[in-house]
């Protein structure tokens, strides 16, 4: 009942304008998510937390008004009500567990935290109460939407690591200390995860899928996709010369990230070069911050160009976008060709669009290409940005900015290269995140790498012995004897 109460006061404080009869609607459709199991129930609670719930509510006239009510307050995290519970019991089904710490927001549980015992030794993340036992015996408590990953493949093994942006300092949103703790893994996930603002934006930025055998999955940011949207947005207001209220900062101390080498200016349309390695979900750090760039306010509904240069890599990204189109708030759109491309990208807002950097080019070579659009907010998402992207002389690249004049631009790579007539940062701005192939390794969520040398055992048929020499006799007839010791040292 207290849950319940807390449920209802922030629906009636974000929402001061609906009467009781919106607010019992939101009420009920909060608490009840429709669907035929778990998972499908989570991905409609998470549209609810996101996007606000969809009621209706009868005038004092009469007439029949729809409205969104507002569940979390995103904007100012400190609006909201944070509770975390010591040892909370939950039964149902016949089935009594008490999770360590439960996270509620507003009345809503949106995080569980299981604990090993600290004077275990030998205790292990495999040792905890495995969390499909908790999802099986106790649904109602996984209804919630979570910073976590619901029947995610490979269990324990696909939970990855939190690294804290700066562990020194472990404060919360309001500046005070937290407590101290001698575990740094601990101290990252409360740093890294759990402040307010940080957790609010994980929650916002899960995304659900649908996987190649059709069923739902969850996906959500790793700690380096977490942190590089973060940056990447703020750096795209700044290249767009799109403004909004201060953001929160990332700190000067940040580890992965590199110092700031090239000057950034306001509107200089030069967004910043995301270098993330292969293997480390390059694909959706793309779709996670197309997310959060077309919800960003200042963006007003923004046009995203997806950017490749060969066929096939348009085709796999396009089916990753397509899956997180929740994500998206709608459908990504495919170019089919040099006209179908001009046409959905002069539109007056709005509209995701995949494309490869060849339907760029003019109707008739030589010519220049007419301008589609000269707004601000449109972004160029140039995915293997370390190619095609550097003939500003009479090439695609050139072509592609007479078409968007004002676009912004952000490259994202797993090889960037500079050289003097290639050179990635050069043409979209500094590195904003940098997860290379150790720190993976590290976390991981790569493979390691290995080189063996080896000398190779060639041996000579004993047959051809005394052949060899007549025949390079032969070969070299009238050459000076320097120049035959010379041959001699190169075909040995």
């Amino acid at each position: 009942m207290l849950l319940a109460h807390r449920l209802r006061t922030a629906l009636t404080r974000l929402n001061p304008a609906l009467p009781a009869e919106a607010l019992d609607d939101a009420f009920r459709k909060l608490t009840r998510p429709e669907g035929p199991d778990l998972i499908t129930r989570n991905r409609a609670l998470h549209r609810l937390l996101v996007e606000g719930v969809t009621v209706e509510y009868r005038t004092p006239a009469g007439e029949i008004r729809g409205a969104q009510a507002r569940v979390l307050d995103y904007d100012d995290p400190a609006a909201n009500d944070w509770l975390a519970v010591n040892q909370f019991t939950v039964v149902e089904n016949r089935h009594k567990r008490r999770p360590d710490i439960v996270l509620f927001v507003n009345g809503l549980p949106l995080a569980v935290i299981e604990l090993k015992n600290a004077a275990d030794e030998n205790a292990t993340i495999w040792s905890a109460p495995p969390t499909p036992d908790l999802q099986r015996q106790v649904p109602s408590l996984s209804r919630r939407t979570r910073p976590g990953c619901l029947r995610r493949a490979g269990g324990a093994r696909r939970h990855a690591h939190r690294r804290a942006r700066v562990v020194q300092a472990v404060a919360d949103d309001r500046g005070r200390r937290l407590p101290a703790c001698t575990c740094r893994s601990c101290r990252s996930l409360i740093e890294g995860l759990c402040s307010p603002r940080r957790f609010l934006t994980s929650c916002a930025t899960s995304s659900y899928s649908r996987t190649t055998a059709g069923r739902i999955a969850k996906k959500m940011a790793g700690y380096h996709q977490f942190h590089a949207v973060q940056v990447a947005v703020d750096e795209t207001l700044r290249a767009a010369e799109l403004h909004r209220a201060p953001p929160e900062r990332p700190s000067p101390r940040a580890s992965y990230e590199t110092g700031r080498k090239l000057r950034r200016q306001s509107g200089d349309r030069r967004i910043g070069v995301v270098w993330h390695t292969q293997g480390s979900g390059k694909s959706l750090t793309m779709a996670f911050y197309a997310g959060r760039i077309i919800r960003e306010p200042a963006m007003e509904n923004p046009t995203l160009v997806v950017l490749t240069d060969r066929n096939d890599l348009d085709d796999q990204l396009f089916a990753t976008f397509s899956r997180c189109s929740d994500l998206l708030r709608q459908p990504p759109v495919q170019a089919e060709s040099r006209a179908h491309l001009r046409e959905l990208l002069s539109v007056a807002a709005g509209g995701v669009v995949f494309t490869t950097i060849h339907k760029f080019f003019p109707e008739t070579q030589g010519d220049r290409h007419p301008t589609l659009s000269d707004r601000r907010n449109i972004v160029v998402i140039a995915d293997e940005a370390h190619r095609s992207q550097y003939d500003f002389v009479d090439g695609y690249a050139a072509h592609m900015r007479d078409a968007l004049p004002h676009a912004s631009f952000i490259g994202f790579t797993g090889t960037p290269i500079e050289l003097k007539d290639a050179n990635t940062r050069a043409v979209f701005g500094d590195y904003i995140s940098v997860y290379d192939i150790q720190r993976a390794v590290q976390d991981g969520a790569t493979v390691p790498i290995y080189y063996e040398s080896r000398l190779a055992k060639l041996a000579l048929d004993e047959a051809e012995r005394p052949t060899i020499d007549p025949d390079f006799e032969e070969a070299t007839e009238g050459e000076e004897v320097e120049r035959k010791e010379k041959f001699k040292s190169k075909w040995a």
